[in-house]
C-alpha cells in the first residue's frame, strides 16, 4: 500500500512518519522544498505546495491513503490571512485532489482547539459545543474552519476521512519548536520564573502518532477522535519539568490582567522588527483562561487508544530539548 504524508518534517508529521515506517509501507512525502532532514532512501519525495492543485494531484497518484498532518501551528502570525489559506484553503484542495485521484483512506490531523468547554467544568470531548465566535486567535479560527470544511467533503461524497484531535503533544523531535515544546524548553532552561493559573493536556508525540494509525485502521468516517493524555495545571507541569532537571519550581503566580500590556508591548515590538516571535501574546493569555482538559475515552473506547503517563513525555522532551541546545 502506498501512503501519502504531510506535514512530516513538522513534530506531529515526523512522528506519524516514524509509525508508519514501522509497518513496512510504501510512503510519499508531500514537501514544500528540499530538506536535508528527510533526505533518505526509504521514501519517496514529492515536492509541491498545497495551493498549487497540480502539485496535489501529482503527490495522491497511486496513492490508497493519505495522512494530511501538514498545517501552520502558531499562536501569533503578522499575517493571519497566509495562515488561513495554508490550513483551509490547502485542505480542501488536498482532499479534493485525493477524493478524485480514488484514494481509499483519508486521515486529517485537526486540533483540540477546535472544542468548546463544558461549563460544569468537565474534561472536553467530541461532543462539546463550539462556533467560529469561540474560537481565540488565527490559529484556532483555521483549524475550526478547515474540520468543518472536511466534514462537509466527507458528507457531500460519503467519503472515507477520519479525524483526528491531537491535544498537546510534548517529546523527542520538536525542532521549531511548537508553542508547547518552547515553553518546556524554557522552563527546563530556568526562564520560566512565573507562570499563570490554567492548565494543558500533555501527550506523547508518540502515543499522538500511534493514535493517527489507529485510527486509520479502525476509525469510523466523519468521526472524530480525540488523542490526548493526562490533564494538568500549568504548575503542576512546570514541577515536573524542575524535577526532571533539578532546578527549583517556579513560586510565583502572576494574573493574567498584568500580562496584558507585556504581551502587546511583545507584538508590537515583534511587527516592529518585521521577524520573530512575541515572547507572549494576547491570545495566549485569552485562551489561558480557560483549563484545556480534554477526555481521549472516545478514542479508547473505539479505537484501542492509549496513552502513556504525562511525566514519560515530559521526561523525553526535556532530555531531547537538554541534549539539543541549538532547537
Amino acid at each position: 500500500m502506498k501512503v501519502l504524508v504531510t506535514g512530516a518534517s513538522g513534530f506531529v508529521g515526523s512522528a506519524v512518519l516514524r509509525r508508519l515506517q514501522a509497518e513496512n509501507l510504501e510512503i510519499r512525502l508531500l514537501l514544500r522544498k528540499p530538506s536535508s532532514v528527510l533526505e533518505r532512501d526509504d521514501v519517496e519525495l514529492c515536492y509541491g505546495d498545497l495551493l498549487e492543485p497540480a502539485s496535489l494531484e501529482a503527490a495522491v497518484q497511486g496513492c490508497q491513503a493519505v495522512f494530511h498532518v501538514a498545517a501552520d501551528y502558531r499562536l501569533w502570525v503578522p499575517d493571519p490571512a497566509a495562515m488561513m489559506r495554508a490550513n483551509v484553503d490547502g485542505t480542501v484542495a488536498l482532499m479534493e485532489a485525493a477524493l478524485a485521484a480514488g484514494v481509499e483512506r483519508i486521515v486529517y490531523t485537526s486540533s483540540v482547539a477546535v472544542l468548546g468547554f463544558y461549563g460544569d467544568g468537565r474534561p472536553s470531548d467530541e461532543a462539546a459545543p463550539s462556533s467560529l465566535d469561540d474560537m481565540i486567535g488565527s490559529y484556532k479560527r483555521s483549524k475550526f474552519l478547515a474540520e468543518e470544511a472536511v466534514r462537509q467533503i466527507q458528507q457531500r461524497h460519503q467519503a472515507p476521512i477520519v479525524i483526528v484531535n491531537p491535544s498537546t503533544p510534548v517529546g523527542p523531535g520538536d525542532v521549531k519548536p511548537t508553542p508547547t515544546g518552547r515553553m518546556v524548553r524554557d522552563a527546563a532552561l530556568g526562564r520560566m520564573p512565573a507562570y499563570v493559573d490554567t492548565g494543558l493536556n500533555i501527550v506523547h508525540v508518540d502515543d499522538v502518532a500511534e493514535g493517527h494509525w489507529l485510527a486509520f485502521q479502525h476509525g469510523r468516517p466523519g468521526e472524530r477522535y480525540i488523542l490526548g493524555g493526562d490533564n494538568l495545571s500549568l504548575a503542576a507541569i512546570l514541577t515536573r519539568i524542575a524535577g526532571l532537571t533539578g532546578r527549583p519550581s517556579p513560586r510565583v503566580r502572576l494574573p493574567r490582567s498584568a500580562l496584558y500590556p507585556v504581551a502587546w508591548a511583545a507584538e508590537a515590538w515583534v511587527r516592529a522588527r518585521g521577524r520573530g516571535t512575541p515572547l507572549v501574546t494576547v491570545d495566549e493569555l485569552r485562551m489561558a483562561a480557560h483549563r484545556m482538559y480534554f477526555s481521549s475515552a472516545k478514542a479508547e473506547a473505539e479505537l484501542g487508544y492509549r496513552h502513556r503517563p504525562a511525566e514519560e513525555a515530559l521526561r523525553d522532551a526535556v532530555r531531547w530539548f537538554l541534549q539539543t541546545p541549538a532547537s
